[in-house]
């Protein structure tokens, strides 16, 4: 799946449509578990497992809640307001939200052109998140289209002001996705966990936090487990893919994902860490199980 079809299927979720019914062996021996079925893993505890709808979205959202409840754990994540009665009614959380607005990758925060839009997006799902119960919700830097570092951080800052008052109040953490501007998201501003970092002190919040995404970072700046130690207070959110080409993180991609996780266990980390990989294997759903193997440190 290309950077175009990620961003399809946001502009699919902000529609409200419905994932296409399951076919062929996608599910495999995943299909229709029973309530009461014994989970197939049982998990150390020390790892919050999830996984990003996107990749698994020729699977309805109904059936990625079976099969990940089947799994053994309960989280997806990127879902807008459109499918949480579906998570919960499996019992599933969202551990990491879309607004109902745009979603926008290249138009962010660092353009103020954009602030009206993403205040009123941010105003809008915060008392939604805090009704359903949940924490997390996303939100991007947007493309340089020739700004500075400098004049980004400061748009960033006086957009995100405007909204943090009322995320402190209602318990709600802002992430900031942390994106590769080489390969995947050409332009992108918020490319180097520095200039995040940055993002982070200025305003100064706890409900402020990174995003860090495993497989952009190798890609643009690489050393993960030393950032990953050094920056840990200001990392809320974990995603992960294979390097390079984004597919399973098993044997056939360069990071080693039991050394990352355990750098996080370390760090004493409490959020998810959501599989972000596009399986290229025919049972999809088993390379999830094998990726959540692998990080379940």
């Amino acid at each position: 799946m290309s950077t175009h079809n990620r961003r399809s299927a946001i502009k699919n979720m902000v529609a409200g449509s419905a994932a296409v019914v399951v076919g062929g062996s996608v599910l495999s021996s995943f299909t229709q578990p029973g309530e009461n079925e014994t989970p197939m893993m049982k998990f150390k505890g020390n790892i919050n497992h999830s996984v990003c709808r996107w990749c698994f979205n020729d699977i309805s959202v109904e059936d990625l809640c079976k099969a990940v409840k089947k799994i053994g754990f309960s989280a997806i994540d990127l879902v807008g307001p459109a499918d949480w009665h579906t998570l919960q009614q499996y019992g599933v959380y969202s551990s990491m939200c879309y607004t109902s607005g745009q979603n926008s990758l290249t138009k962010g925060w660092n353009d103020k052109s954009q602030h009206e839009r993403l205040i009123k997006d941010h105003t809008d799902i915060i008392p939604l998140m805090v009704q359903a119960g949940y924490k997390d919700v996303i939100c991007f830097s947007g493309n340089r289209n020739g700004m500075d570092d400098e004049t980004g951080l400061k748009n960033c800052v006086e957009g995100l002001k405007q909204v943090l008052p009322l995320a402190e109040k209602n318990g709600i953490t802002i992430h900031m996705e942390l994106l590769n501007s080489k390969v995947d998201h050409k332009d992108y501003m918020c490319d180097k966990t520095a200039w995040g970092v940055e993002l982070c002190k200025r305003l100064n919040s706890n409900n402020f936090k990174l995003l860090y995404d495993i497989y952009h970072m190798q890609i643009d700046e690489g050393d993960v487990i030393r950032t990953i130690k050094d920056y840990n207070q200001y990392i809320g959110h974990y995603h992960t893919a294979g390097v390079p080409g984004r597919h399973e993180i098993d044997e056939t991609q360069e990071l080693y994902y039991p050394a990352i996780m355990n750098a996080i266990k370390e760090v004493n980390f409490k959020g998810y860490v959501a599989q972000e990989f596009i399986p290229k294997a025919k049972d999809k759903l088993a390379s999830l199980k094998k990726a959540v193997e692998i990080c379940d440190v």
